[in-house]
């Protein structure tokens, strides 16, 4: 059974010192246990829909996906079939699906694999396909519809930093599609530094990303790459160093884009506005499977 209400509240921002440097933290992961932090932001225009506007979700993307997660939940609790489309699994994964996946099929998500040499094409024709009441979400929650979410992000956050005595100050998020950095450079004034790195390719993919979204946006976040590209999600000693390290000190975050942001503030934190504030992407669900990653590679 999937609880069918979603009891919204603004989420808490919280000082946060790690490896000797203050920070806060936007702590959007506990707003609800369902919804992975940004995750809830990308979606919240579709929570105000009345139930019978649609019958199906289409989306896409990966196996292990937070997006993915909150999308079934979001199917669950208003009666939409979900239908998701990702590339072919690994034959274990498969036998023993594990993390997001295991819970989204539990939710009642459809999957089904793809080719991956022909994945982004068979995807655009479905696209194309889809009927009058249906909504095809693209990877990641990156539409144009994530914006009012986002706005109530930054909202929420003037709103703490005024009443806390900051004008100027720094917003940190990591970027998967760019979408959350994106619309919060929009919503947030010119003297708040809006901070971001690509983890998904690097700064030209992010850049394309950002363009296609706004083609004609008036500023775009800042992106910060110190670190370079790194393959998407793949284990890597330093960030499950870093990931050990903020757990240590407090705040769980998830495995896959967080080390990096963190990396890249700690690295330009003596030239960033301050305080920072990190927004909680949520996504500490996906931890499980990504452990098991780290595990199965021998990283330790």
């Amino acid at each position: 059974m999937v609880a069918t209400d979603l009891t919204y509240r603004a989420s808490e921002v919280e000082p946060f010192r790690w490896e000797g440097l203050d920070f806060f933290v936007k702590r959007d992961d506990l707003i609800d246990p369902r919804f992975s932090g940004n995750k809830l932001r990308k979606l919240y225009s579709l929570f105000k829909l009345p139930d019978h506007t649609l019958k199906r979700v289409v989306s896409y993307g990966g196996a292990q996906s937070n997006a993915m997660l909150s999308i079934a939940y979001l199917a669950a609790m208003k009666g939409w079939e979900f239908v998701y489309y990702a590339k072919k699994l690994p034959k274990w994964l498969e036998r023993d699906p594990s993390g997001n996946l295991k819970r989204a099929l539990e939710l009642g998500m459809v999957l089904h694999q793809l080719e991956p040499r022909n994945f982004y094409e068979e995807i655009e024709s479905i696209r194309k396909e889809s009927g009058a009441d249906e909504l095809f979400v693209p990877q990641g929650g990156a539409d144009p519809a994530a914006r009012e979410g986002v706005v109530l992000l930054a909202s929420e956050i003037l709103e703490w930093a005024r009443h806390s005595g900051y004008e100027r100050f720094s917003v940190a998020t990591p970027s998967g599609t760019g979408t959350t950095a994106l619309y919060l450079r929009e919503a947030l004034p010119e003297r708040v530094e809006v901070l971001t790195t690509p983890v998904v390719g690097d700064e030209e993919t992010l850049f394309a990303q950002l363009r296609r979204l706004e083609p004609d946006a008036a500023s775009l976040p800042k992106i910060l790459f110190s670190f370079g590209k790194h393959p998407f999600a793949k284990p890597h000693p330093q960030f499950l160093k870093i990931w050990e390290s903020l757990k240590g000190s407090g705040i769980e975050f998830d495995l896959v884009y967080a080390p990096k942001m963190w990396l890249e503030l700690k690295t330009a934190y003596g030239r960033l506005p301050k305080p920072v504030v990190y927004v909680h992407s949520g996504g500490v669900s996906g931890n499980v499977s990504q452990l098991r990653q780290y595990s199965y590679r021998g990283i330790k």
